[in-house]
């Protein structure tokens, strides 16, 4: 969560509040579900190598406590001695760290699937392949008309959510919305379950309660392809064991790369359409870390008919160079 935020105070603020309701949304899925998503908040850190990555992101940490404004930003440059009594194991080539006490981590499975269980508990039904077609009349309502096999549904009070991924790029359009997402690849290495324990979440390096360590991350503008790169995993386990030597000694269990779903400045998108009322879109790459916000800010949004007047930074008007104007 620290570093999301820098030049864009605005989803700074968005972030920081997500990771305030995400107890909350722990503790409400696994009550109605029975499913732990292992949430834990301890704080976390960034790690860097060298003198020149240490003073780049003092700069980075010092610029966004300064775009906080009242909100605050709390943040600590942490020396190498004292980096070494918060995580054992540490490589001679971390010269330090910037902690703050935002940052927490989660299991994303169980997170899905809690919010699946969940879904399907309150009376939700999925359907896969929707090609939707829908007509609106301002000023009446609007009327969905999502084709299936042998029926069609319609429903003149729902409130439909495009949320589907890189599909809201097209999917939007109809409803009147614009989502220009791209995908943007990112791989990430398991290794097998160790038996030193990282008390916190690091930047590219997270322990899971089963004990396995993941690795990432990386950023390729590869269009859709999702193929695995040698070399782009050979830097980041290079970089993880120099940040942790004792590493090197793990087997890697599993590796994949996945799409991000990735506006064309990194922020997320949110608007709601004005040809069809009651029809909204979400488009963000931090579905994890937000989740918190979409489930207690947005939707309650989604449900009463209108988004909060703070979401308009993030609406896809801002990419709209002659509307800004």
């Amino acid at each position: 969560m620290q570093s999301k935020g820098d030049g864009a105070p605005h989803y700074q603020r968005w972030t920081r509040l997500s990771a305030q309701e995400w107890s909350a949304l722990a503790t409400e899925l696994e009550a109605k579900t029975g499913i732990a998503v292992d949430y834990k908040r301890p704080g976390g850190v960034h790690l860097c190598l060298g003198e020149a990555e240490i003073e780049a992101r003092h700069a980075l940490m010092e610029r966004m406590r300064v775009q906080s404004g009242n909100f605050g930003f709390d943040y600590r440059i942490v020396d190498r001695r004292e980096l070494t009594e918060m995580l054992p194991g540490l490589g001679p080539a971390v010269s330090g760290a910037s902690w703050t006490p935002y940052d927490g981590h989660a299991n994303p499975l169980n997170l899905l699937h809690a919010l699946h269980q969940g879904f399907a508990e309150n009376s939700g039904r999925k359907r896969r392949t929707l090609p939707s077609k829908q007509h609106g009349d301002r000023g009446r309502g609007s009327t969905w008309r999502l084709p299936y096999p042998a029926r069609r549904w319609r429903d003149r009070r729902a409130e439909s959510r495009s949320a589907a991924g890189l599909g809201n790029a097209a999917l939007a359009r109809r409803f009147g919305l614009s989502a220009p997402v791209k995908p943007l690849k990112g791989q990430i290495l398991v290794t097998e379950r160790a038996r030193q324990v990282l008390p916190m979440p690091i930047t590219t390096i997270r322990q899971t309660v089963e004990g396995t360590i993941m690795l990432g991350d990386s950023q390729e503008d590869a269009g859709f392809d999702t193929s695995q790169r040698p070399a782009v995993m050979q830097t980041i386990a290079r970089r993880a064991v120099l940040s942790f030597p004792w590493l090197r000694d793990l087997q890697i269990v599993r590796a994949w790369a996945a799409l991000r779903v990735m506006p064309p400045d990194g922020l997320p998108i949110y608007d709601q359409s004005e040809r069809f009322p009651g029809a909204f879109t979400a488009n963000c790459h931090s579905g994890v870390t937000l989740a918190g916000a979409h489930a207690n800010l947005f939707a309650p949004m989604v449900a009463a008919g209108a988004l909060d007047p703070e979401l308009e930074l993030l609406s896809a008007k801002r990419f709209d160079v002659s509307a800004a104007a």
